[in-house]
């Protein structure tokens, strides 16, 4: 007799499908429309109908049905052949009546046999970060177990069968919640197994800084194996490590966990705003950060604060940058507090509808517009500063910000921000640490440069971009470097008229082309700040020629580090056949080029292709050293 199909009530049922369907059926058996049933040595419950359609129940739940009818779901010929086997059963003895039970009576072995390696593995991670849950256990009302977990609620809906478990989750992978709920009923037999309900703390979630960090770790790499495509059953995982992150003070770990988190959403809602190469590299930091905590090395921002109330701050805007992803658009502004040396970024996003041509510039914020904050002076009382030096404006009555209007004397600003001797800059960048390891500050490179010439100015049609060779005082250049983006038509325009004039040029540093290169934020002339990514399209620039070519270097990094994204992207378990012989021919042009520890580590990667255990650490050596590489050259 199949105890697990008599123990199936109607509202089981209709957890585990629909109550239509299960009403539909109900109503086919209750005229006479029955099929045929016999039961298999095996267990198999067989049904013929009427109609032609046959249908097969094996054991394991519904989800081991099958049948003829073309159906890719539990259909309502299973349902049916469910409730004439209720209404028939066989003719044996009668079964004893079902004694109280506990779903914390599964084992482990039962439960990563029912749910799956990956499944059971993400809900440890979950558990050793610690979680609170709900247990209910069964009353004559309500027969079916069941714990309410933070996120979803889970039912046992068969008696010491986990192929009849229902989980009420929102989120596409379910399997885990399985796992977390059995877990909860141990703990609370062990507790008191007598009280009908119980809230249990399951986990010690005390791991310690690095035991939080390796589960980071433990993360990125399953994300690399499963790949952003295939990621959503590992989103609630990466919510609990990230609350373990949050626990251990681990600031920079946790900021980089909620960039990827972003992604993996971005990827799922088909936004714009997700880059296989970004979500490559916020990979391999978690893994650089744990390698340098592991040698000692400050890198996981334990001594920041979360957020700091400001308490009367002047902060000098030093211009804009408005980026797109479809229809969403982000404006950040970046705001220079003289008192820490620091810059800040506000950020703000908004959808442009289909008819909103209304400018960036002239977006409200917080009793504002984008404009005045970003080449005006903020006077405020109210602003919160966050770990990575975003900072926020309350709004509302409570809250007490100003703007006032700016003339770009900018001679005033702090060393730290105000950078006259390019040379000393491009010395400084080449002292600093790999910027995977670095304090995760938004607004880290910006810096303020003196003009004291502007050498030359190019624009260059084919590629959509201006060029400009500045110097300072003492004779070192550097390039100021703005390619066209649709999210600032007149950019390139206004930057290429206010540069000849320019006194003050703020913008992004970092090195390239053999020397300094600056994307540019705004432009003092005169007394007037300029902010080019906030100015509407203007006229034709003047042609002078595309952009040599020249950086053949550059062009080979960026197609390796491309390749090792698809690997984050699609898998490490989902690789096309192919994969392995392109990493191998990037991998030679890297060698011709004389980057030949670089050429190697593709190589190893394509060799730890097919097998799990090797390809994450092959991955992130090579995803590391490429990105130095790349950030070097």
């Amino acid at each position: 007799m199949r105890a697990d199909l008599l123990a199936l009530t109607t509202d089981a049922l209709a957890a585990l499908t629909n109550r239509g369907l299960v009403k539909r059926a109900g109503r086919a058996v209750e005229s006479g429309d029955r099929p045929t049933i016999r039961t298999d040595p095996d267990g198999s419950v067989r049904a013929d109908f009427s109609d032609g359609v046959r249908t097969t129940l094996s054991p394991g739940g519904l989800d081991a049905a099958h049948c003829t009818c073309g159906a890719t779901t539990t259909c309502r010929h299973a349902l049916a052949t469910i409730l004439t086997y209720q209404a028939d059963p066989p003719t044996v003895e009668s079964p004893a009546p079902v004694a109280a039970w506990s779903p914390g009576a599964f084992t482990d072995t039962d439960l990563e046999a029912a749910i799956g390696k990956r499944a059971f593995a993400a809900a440890r991670r979950i558990a050793r970060s610690g979680y609170q849950a709900q247990v209910h256990r069964p009353t004559p009302d309500d027969p079916a177990p069941r714990v309410d977990l933070p996120a979803c609620t889970v039912r046992f809906l068969v008696p010491h069968d986990l192929g009849y478990v229902h989980s009420d989750a929102a989120h596409g992978g379910t399997d885990h919640t399985v796992a977390l709920a059995v877990w909860a009923f141990r703990v609370a037999d062990e507790q008191d197994p007598e009280a009908g309900r119980q809230r249990v703390d399951v986990g010690s979630g005390s791991t310690g800084p690095l035991g939080a960090l390796d589960d980071a770790v433990a993360l990125a790499n399953d994300l690399l194996l499963d790949g952003a495509a295939h990621a959503t059953p590992l989103l609630p995982a990466v919510a609990a490590v990230a609350k373990g992150l949050d626990g251990a003070r681990l600031r920079w770990p946790l900021l980089a966990l909620e960039d990827i988190a972003d992604q993996l959403t971005a990827y799922a809602e088909r936004s714009a705003r997700y880059r296989p190469e970004q979500l490559a590299e916020l990979l391999a930091e978690l893994h650089c950060r744990r390698r340098a905590a592991a040698r000692g090395a400050s890198v996981l921002g334990t001594e920041e604060a979360a957020e700091t109330q400001l308490r009367r701050v002047r902060l000098t805007g030093l211009g804009c940058r408005v980026t797109s992803a479809g229809p969403e658009q982000t404006a950040d502004i970046f705001l220079a507090d003289p008192m820490t040396a620091t810059v800040l970024t506000l950020r703000h996003r908004w959808t442009r509808g289909g008819a909103d041509g209304q400018p960036a510039g002239s977006r409200r914020v917080v009793g504002t517009t984008i404009a005045a904050l970003a080449g005006g002076n903020l006077l405020s009382e109210s602003a919160v500063r966050t770990a990575s030096r975003r900072v926020r404006l309350p709004a509302g009555r409570l809250s007490r910000n100003s703007v006032l209007g700016s003339a770009g004397e900018w001679g005033d600003l702090p060393p730290g921000i105000l950078t006259p001797d390019l040379a000393a800059l491009t010395a400084e960048l080449d002292r600093l640490p790999p910027r995977l390891i670095r304090p995760r500050v938004d607004a880290e490179a910006v810096r303020v440069i003196p003009v004291a010439e502007v050498r030359s100015v190019h624009y260059a049609p084919g590629d959509q971009r201006l060029d400009a060779v500045v110097a300072d005082a003492t004779g070192a250049t550097a390039t100021v470097s703005a390619v066209h983006r649709s999210a600032s038509p007149g950019a390139l325009d206004a930057l290429a008229e206010a540069l000849p004039k320019a006194r003050f040029l703020s913008g992004l540093v970092r090195r390239g082309r053999g020397g300094l290169v600056i994307s540019p934020l705004a432009v003092v002339v005169a007394d007037t700040v300029v902010v080019p990514d906030l100015a509407t399209a203007g006229g034709e620039l003047a042609t002078h020629g595309d952009a040599a070519e020249g950086d053949e270097l550059g062009r080979a990094l960026d197609d390796a580090l491309g390749l090792l994204a698809e690997l984050a992207h699609r898998g490490g378990h989902h690789l096309p056949p192919t994969y392995p012989d392109r990493l191998r021919t990037a991998a030679t042009t890297l060698t011709n080029l004389g980057l030949a520890r670089c050429g190697q580590a593709l190589t190893t990667v394509a060799g730890a292709c097919g097998s799990p255990d090797r390809l994450p650490n092959a991955w992130t050596d090579a995803q590391i050293r490429l990105l130095v590489a790349a950030d070097n050259r």
